[in-house]
């Protein structure tokens, strides 16, 4: 009798040639992310504002032999996203598996100090941003028949937290399941990360966020779709910010 596969032989606990495109990938929970994925196999490609953090980090990724990519983007201008969506088709041949909308900025004031501008750099940042990369994107997704799309959001998602009306607003949770009714093929999920904690717990953050990124990628966890998952170390349990 033939001894049965491994989880890891039959595909279900890796990610060995599926493809990632990771927004805002050189920082914090972006940068574990890039690197939790490639260490699964998967090849990725990401973008930053900046050319030479860019250039920095895919330098390291490839001296540790991730198969890691990526470009200059500016994701608050739509002819940018739509020109970095053209260079993912492009490197990976018209097949992408994994979107991670990762990338998004914080202002903290109070709500009565809000300007127009702080209002449209949050609002195209975490929100626009995210919507029209997984819009354009949905085509090669679909296509590759596995698609999933991970939201990296924030406790402010759910929780109102102090001087972060505006952000919590972009970081709405009802964007997941609101998707979900218009991508049936795909996997949505929106991982809830941490904020406000002490200087030790936020070192820890990138890598238990990028784990659960990560584990949600797995076609293990293809039957784990639409849902709001806290990965926030109880905070949003025990209502102590």
């Amino acid at each position: 009798m033939a001894e049965k596969e491994s989880n890891s032989e039959d595909g279900r606990w890796t990610l060995q040639g599926k493809t990632a495109l990771v927004t805002g990938g050189t920082k914090g929970i972006g940068h574990a992310i890039v690197q939790e994925l490639a260490g699964f196999g998967a090849i990725v490609y990401t973008c930053s504002r900046n050319q030479v953090e860019l250039d920095q980090c895919l330098e390291k990724w490839r001296g540790k032999g991730f198969k890691v990519e990526g470009c200059v983007c500016d994701l608050t201008l739509r002819p940018q996203r739509e020109m970095l969506m053209e260079k993912v088709i492009n490197y990976f041949e018209g097949k992408l598996n994994i979107l991670i909308n990762n990338a998004g900025t914080l202002i903290i004031k109070p709500a009565t100090e809000f300007t127009e501008e702080d209002y449209s750099i949050l609002m195209k940042t975490n929100f626009e941003a995210s919507h029209h990369i997984s819009q354009i994107a949905h085509p090669v997704l679909k296509a590759s028949g596995s698609g999933s799309i991970v939201f990296i959001s924030s406790v402010a998602g759910l929780v109102a937290l102090p001087t972060n009306s505006m952000y919590s607003a972009t970081k709405g949770t009802w964007l997941t399941s609101g998707l979900k009714t218009i991508y049936e093929s795909m996997q949505l999920h929106l991982g809830l990360s941490k904020h406000h904690l002490s200087k030790q717990q936020r070192a820890g953050e990138p890598k238990e966020v990028s784990a659960m990124v990560a584990f949600l990628c797995f076609p293990a966890a293809s039957y784990i779709t639409g849902q709001v998952i806290c990965v926030d170390g109880g905070l949003t349990i025990n209502g102590s910010f």
